[in-house]
């Protein structure tokens, strides 16, 4: 690892730190935990950066909230942030078999897990995303499950051990040669599964809300090459730290002749699918990560600075 002395040790002391929290929250009772975790962000999330972010978020998605409703909604984005950093420490107790997850279209899964064919799985940072992967592999369906690693390697290694405490073993790909893997193993009959509801600058320009979102194509282009069959997924927390996960309707994908216009359409049907799940339960969406372009925030900012300067 080619790293200066003192960013190793801001590392190694980061990862410690992770440590530390984890072994105390695990001795708590899971909805105690769960509870905690929501506490300390709805007071400490307000005054951060990724705050004012999710804020302009919601400004862009839903111009018609007023104050009062986007403050109603950050607070209890900020609840179910907190609660899932909480609920990672102890991924094994949030598992169907703990009796703390439900499925909905299990059959779906089954049929996948029996007779094929490999899909791709996707879905977006929604309630506490973590719990689609342990759904998955739960129901038999044999899967890569993708995730981008941590930046500091230490803290990524306690990651790793934190999920195979449930049975999940995360790929990072990178680059060709980490699609080209996906590849082989959509070949070889297993699913894959990956998130597609953050910026991606080298992606597809759909539209999210009524604004250009640059979007990844690669499940598409993958679904393309196997099945053609996109699986959208969808977690919605209950109460306290039990969940249901939604297996939807599969998407067919178009196969027209034109590749570029059908992986357009597959991207929009993807960023159609994440924004009707965000509609029905926005409290539960990622909204702290800088979703829209610049030019987006941009006109934003002009067209209410614009609306400021219109006598009452």
């Amino acid at each position: 690892m080619n790293a200066p002395f003192r960013q190793k040790l801001s590392w190694r002391l980061e990862a410690l730190g992770f440590d530390l929290v984890c072994a105390g929250m695990r001795l708590l009772p899971v909805d105690w935990a769960s509870a905690l975790g929501g506490f300390i962000l709805r007071r400490l999330g307000p005054l951060t950066r990724p705050h004012r972010t999710a804020e302009r978020n919601m400004r862009l998605a839903f111009p018609e909230w007023d104050a009062q409703r986007r403050a109603q909604v950050l607070d209890a984005q900020w609840d179910n942030v907190g609660r899932y950093f909480a609920e990672f420490m102890m991924m094994d107790r949030l598992t169907p078999k703990a009796g703390r997850v439900e499925i909905v279209g299990l059959e779906r899964l089954h049929a996948i897990a029996a007779h094929g064919p490999a899909v791709v799985f996707i879905s977006g940072h929604l309630s506490n995303f973590e719990i689609m992967p342990s759904a998955i592999l739960a129901s038999g369906v044999p899967c890569v499950i993708t995730g981008r690693a941590a930046n500091n390697p230490y803290f990524n290694e306690g990651m790793i051990r934190s999920r195979r405490r449930y049975g999940v073993k995360m790929f990072a790909p990178k680059g060709s040669d980490g699609t080209r893997e996906l590849l082989k193993a959509l070949a070889r009959g297993e699913s894959v599964a990956l998130m597609n509801d953050q910026k991606n600058n080298e992606g597809v320009a759909a539209p999210f809300f009524g604004h250009p979102a640059h979007t990844a194509s690669g499940p598409t282009r993958m679904a393309l090459r196997a099945s053609g069959i996109l699986q959208p997924m969808s977690v919605q927390r209950l109460r306290g730290a039990r969940f249901r996960v939604i297996a939807h309707e599969p998407i067919v994908l178009e196969t027209s002749g034109d590749r570029n216009a059908d992986i357009e359409a597959g991207v929009r049907q993807i960023n159609a699918f994440v924004e009707a799940r965000i509609r029905e339960r926005p409290e539960e969406w990622f909204w702290v990560h800088k979703r829209w372009d610049d030019a987006a925030y941009a006109a934003l900012a002009r067209r209410e600075a614009a609306a400021d300067q219109v006598p009452a």
